[in-house]
């Protein structure tokens, strides 16, 4: 099973939306796919029409009672989510610090190897347990970053979080998304050169545009692939699926293992 992680320290920038994409297209390609909502605001959970002040078995009985966390169909194929719920708000402003804590939703999750192929996580904005939790859990980091100007500063924050985490040997491999780009606006080219410039090859190949119809979807509570299929939005979350995958195939164990052994076989002969 595989964890991704969407996360940035700034709200607006297209976290649950990029959350929705990407575990829409890896459903759509036959994974069995599991989200799970983090954040207190039940943005993600809202989106399928979820009431988080309802829903039971939510993501707080993660921390709580893991037995009574219920994964639930979304009615989209492979697409399951668990849901969040107002507890989350309470446990992220509790002062509680158990050692150990940090990898609660790490040993749940490991719980369900089995079920899932793949886990996206949408989590708060703000460093918290919360989020610590999300990134201790996960292989694969996505940090959606908004081209505005009021990104840049909250990416630096990000990526101070991150350096902390690998001094503590949690080494994150991350790819940030540019996401609401307007090619006919400077602010929003000065702001992608920026983060080139800045971020060399962490920055992600793939761009996403502004586009109505991720709203429009949003609003309608289905993923944008169902109603949008051709859309730019839609298509760029699935080129920058692609490119992860690809990524993550070229990076993996087992293909390290055999390129080793190749070479190793080519050095006898």
């Amino acid at each position: 099973m595989h964890i991704w992680t969407v996360a940035n320290q700034k709200g607006g920038v297209g976290k649950t939306t990029t959350t929705v994409a990407i575990a829409d297209y890896l459903a759509s390609q036959g994974y069995r796919t599991l989200m799970l909502d983090l954040d207190p605001q039940g943005s993600l959970t809202t989106y399928f029409q979820q009431d988080p002040d309802k829903v039971i078995g939510t993501a707080y009985d993660i921390f709580d009672q893991p037995t009574r966390v219920q994964a639930r169909d979304t009615g989209f194929g492979n697409l399951r989510l668990i849901g969040s719920s107002i507890g989350l708000a309470k446990l992220e402003k509790s002062n509680e610090t158990v050692k150990g804590k940090g990898l609660v939703v790490k040993s749940f999750l490991r719980s369900l190897a089995r079920e899932y192929d793949y886990v996206v996580i949408d989590t708060p904005p703000g460093l918290g347990k919360l989020m610590v939790n999300a990134l201790v859990a996960c292989e694969q980091l996505i940090i959606p970053a908004q081209t505005d100007f009021l990104t840049l500063k909250a990416l630096e924050r990000m990526v101070k979080v991150l350096k902390m985490l690998a001094s503590s040997r949690v080494d994150l491999n991350y790819k940030i998304l540019p996401t609401m780009f307007d090619k006919r606006t400077n602010a929003s080219k000065r702001t992608l050169m920026s983060l080139k410039n800045l971020y060399g090859g962490k920055i992600s190949p793939i761009i996403v545009p502004t586009d109505t119809k991720l709203r429009d979807a949003s609003r309608m509570g289905v993923p944008p692939s169902f109603l949008f299929p051709r859309c730019q939005g839609v298509q760029a979350y699935q080129r920058f699926v692609q490119f992860l995958l690809e990524a993550d195939a070229v990076d993996s164990p087992v293909k390290k293992m055999v390129d080793q052994q190749l070479a190793t076989s080519a050095s006898l002969e």
